[in-house]
């Protein structure tokens, strides 16, 4: 499932679930302000309640407090932000975004090897793809 759009504060909230792991209200907050976010008790509550209404994030109501966990991942939601991305900004295309960060980013080896690799993958599904339409067509 597509995860919905979330506001920099909701993202903020999710990767500190994503980096340090569920839990309470409180601990949450607390997390949140060890990184300069001095939020109150309430603005994370609320925060935390509409990550749940977007199904972002999950709530285990079983015992006293409410612990809270992150239900999609950083990769579901990257690829969403950048699929919006490239709709807002190159009609839907996603290479000018590859090109620009290419451009201006240095890659370590691994990395750079990584890219080659998926570049590689996405070369040969276009191939079989092409064979395919040319088979079927004949």
């Amino acid at each position: 499932m597509k995860p919905a759009q979330t506001s920099q504060a909701e993202f903020t909230v999710l990767e500190t679930l994503w980096n340090e792991g569920e839990g309470i209200v409180r601990e949450i907050a607390a997390r949140l302000q060890q990184r300069g976010h001095a939020w109150a008790y309430t603005t994370v509550q609320t925060l935390l309640n509409r990550l749940e209404s977007k199904r972002c994030v999950s709530r285990d109501s079983s015992g006293q407090a409410h612990v809270y966990r992150a239900c999609v991942s950083r990769e579901e939601v990257l690829e969403q932000r950048l699929t919006e991305l490239a709709d807002q900004l190159c009609d839907g295309a996603s290479s000018p975004l590859v090109m620009t960060l290419v451009k201006n980013h240095h890659f370590s080896p691994q990395e750079i090897a990584e890219l080659r690799n998926l570049l590689d993958k996405a070369e040969h599904a276009e191939e079989n793809k092409t064979r395919r339409e040319t088979r079927k067509n004949r």
